[in-house]
């Protein structure tokens, strides 16, 4: 089950949407990495928003990932050209209510090794305190060539997702979805969450 048939929103132009063109250039990867890695690492946790009400806490037999957060002081333009983007293909392609950017945008580092079993961003079964993940978008931020492995994958048609150096994938926060294993290199990659009020 992808959605609550109970909810209003949104007018279900689409659920996922994959780019036709670079969100970003190699050189605004490589800002983004170079700015992820002087931030605090931490190990990544399980687990939705912290409105969500959902447990937390390091599990590594469910994600295996390292994740630092971008402060919105320090790459302003990476944030005005994401919500630039998100807000056009919200128009065009979801229709939710009166989305933004809520929280800052998470680098992860996948190892080999790394991956993050099936989850959610967001649960429209559950009661959440405003702001609500709506839409997930996850970006890819180094070469395709430099890890095996990684792929994300949705639990619809057409599931795996193969992502380019720049490109990104956006889909409803609330589908389930997954980052398999990676068998070789790093995959590094910035997960961005936009949401609103909570859902109608």
């Amino acid at each position: 089950m992808y959605f609550n048939k109970h909810i209003s929103e949104p007018k279900w132009k689409s659920w996922i949407i994959e780019t036709t063109t670079p969100v970003l250039t190699p050189q605004q990867c490589k800002l983004v990495i170079d700015c992820g890695r002087r931030q605090p690492p931490e190990q990544a946790q399980v687990g939705m928003n912290k409105s969500s009400g959902a447990g937390g806490g390091v599990d590594t037999k469910k994600r295996l990932t390292t994740i630092s957060w971008i402060p919105f002081n320090e790459m302003p333009h990476l944030y005005n050209t994401l919500d630039t983007f998100i807000q056009k293909a919200n128009l065009n392609h979801f229709g939710f209510d009166n989305i933004r950017i809520t929280e800052q945008a998470q680098f992860t580092e996948y190892p080999e090794g790394g991956f993050y079993d099936w989850h959610m961003d967001s649960d429209v079964h559950m009661a959440h305190e405003p702001p609500v993940r709506k839409i997930s978008m996850t970006l890819l931020l180094n070469h395709p060539s430099e890890f095996e492995g990684g792929d994300l994958e949705l639990m619809t048609p057409g599931r795996f997702k193969k992502i380019e150096q720049g490109h990104a994938i956006c889909f409803a926060s609330f589908i389930n979805h997954r980052v398999n294993k990676v068998t070789r290199g790093v995959r590094q990659s910035l997960v961005v969450w936009f949401g609103g009020t909570p859902f109608r």
